[in-house]
């Protein structure tokens, strides 16, 4: 039988695509993905057919990939970041476990967008999306209120749509009920992409017509601190 990789492509940049990633999308006769991020890879797809979909039809997409793979023919299946981090590897073992599967793993945007911060993961932290697509808005309030009493960093995703113009700012409100207003927030458009752009803030200050779709904020936790246009999170070490 063929074999299905669901692939992570990071940022989408060759640069951010690990050497595992290009050999199955190289090995794949069939390219499967959200027409944004096969956009990101067209120079990568070459004589491969190419399955692409809207937002919105990601079940559509796996069906697709597992139909080709039941055909006989090697797929890959790309999520932006890494797959199983909001990706496609949950999905598709949900729908079908059956089949010869390797999930390859890609950095995520939070890894993406703290690189081009500085330091803000260096101690726990949890992601959060603010889609409430697919998860009720309660709960998604229940998980900012138990991480920002945790004093995690937190890393939000999703964070602002068309649709979705107040979910961000009552994020904030929460969170701002357990962390200083000083409290570091880097907030990363299009990270490791092409127009890239990077602000560094504080729970205060924050512009949300700074954020949309394409962007992670990574809010810092009590010892969260800034220096020479980096966000710091210390490990604890006696220096």
């Amino acid at each position: 039988m063929a074999k299905l990789y669901i692939v992570g492509i990071g940022s989408g940049k060759r640069e951010d695509l690990t050497i595992r990633a290009l050999e199955c999308i190289d090995a794949s006769k069939v390219i499967v993905g959200y027409t944004h991020y096969i956009k990101l890879i067209e120079d990568l797809l070459t004589g491969k057919e190419v399955y692409q979909t809207p937002m919105k039809s990601e079940v559509e997409r796996c069906r697709a990939a597992i139909k080709y793979v039941r055909e006989g023919l090697d797929t890959a299946i790309v999520s932006s970041g890494d797959p199983g981090l909001y990706g496609m590897a949950g999905l598709i073992l949900e729908l079908d476990s059956s089949i010869d599967i390797e999930v390859v793993p890609g950095i995520s945007a939070a890894f993406l967008a703290a690189a081009s911060l500085g330091a803000p993961l260096m101690h726990d932290f949890c992601t959060i999306s603010l889609s409430d697509l697919l998860t009720p808005w309660e709960v998604i309030e229940k998980r900012l209120e138990s991480a920002a009493l945790g004093d995690f960093v937190i890393a939000l995703y999703n964070p602002k749509s068309h649709s979705r113009v107040t979910n961000m700012e009552r994020a904030i409100e929460i969170i701002s009920k357990y962390r200083s207003p000083k409290t570091p927030v880097g907030i990363v458009k299009n990270a490791r992409r092409d127009g890239e752009v990077k602000t560094i803030t504080t729970l205060e200050n924050i512009n949300y017509d700074d954020i949309d779709m394409l962007t992670t904020v990574i809010i810092g936790n009590s010892n969260t601190f800034i220096k020479d246009g980096y966000i710091i999170t210390p490990r604890g070490y006696n220096i």
